[in-house]
């Protein structure tokens, strides 16, 4: 299947869903946002790294930033974080660059600024961007790179068929909310305390038998 250019969700997005599926509608459906201090700590890091307009050529490897991409397949549009092409001798899976002669191989990689996560939601991501380069320039990706400002190091992420196919129906999903205007209900789960949404999706309120423990339990506690 294919989506048209009115249809594309935001591909940042997929991470959010990854997290947590309420989150991203909360975000991308509803319209709503807060910030936390992950959050910020996330944008002062992306200062650094989105700028359009810096090149960097070192040897055999060019340093693009702020690549708009899109998929048709994924139905999801963005902007990478860096893109680094890579000097090749050969034409396969290598594009061509109209300021650098010769063939580069394109290699995504993803800032961020925590650690590794204990799912896939930034591979995922990765992937996605991944899979927007394959399709705009008709070429297979292999592998990139997340790299995390906690610990200032890149991590190797291996395009496997498994993470390819998660992405393809996260995305998925993704459309099918987004298409029903459908909130998922809310969830306490331990991830809950990072987000930056959580006084806004109440996923406490599941866990109250009636208006009067919330007032009790909640409120009550936040007074005192």
């Amino acid at each position: 299947m294919a989506y048209l250019e009115d249809d594309l969700l935001m591909l940042s997005g997929i991470q959010h869903y990854m997290f947590c599926p309420r989150q991203w509608a909360l975000i991308h459906i509803e319209q709503q946002w807060n910030d936390n201090r992950l959050t910020v700590e996330g944008e002062l890091l992306h200062t650094n790294v989105d700028n359009p307009f810096y090149r960097q050529k070192n040897g055999s490897v060019i340093t693009l930033r702020s690549v708009s991409i899109a998929s048709y397949q994924l139905g999801l549009y963005g902007i990478s974080d860096a893109i680094e092409l890579h000097a090749s001798e050969y034409s396969e899976n290598a594009i061509k660059h109209p300021d650098y002669p010769g063939w580069w191989i394109p290699y995504p990689i993803e800032y961020k600024h925590g650690h590794t996560k204990p799912d896939e939601r930034d591979e995922v991501q990765l992937m996605a961007q991944a899979i927007c380069l394959e399709e705009m320039y008709h070429i297979h990706i292999e592998q990139g790179a997340l790299y995390y400002g906690e610990t200032k190091r890149r991590e190797l992420v291996s395009f496997s068929p498994h993470l390819r196919q998660l992405t393809i129906d996260c995305a998925e999903k993704m459309h099918q909310l987004y298409e029903a205007c459908y909130t998922p209900k809310a969830e306490q789960k331990s991830c809950c305390r990072s987000c930056s949404l959580v006084d806004l999706c109440l996923p406490q309120l599941n866990k109250c038998q009636d208006v009067k423990h919330y007032l009790d339990d909640y409120l009550y506690e936040k007074t005192t």
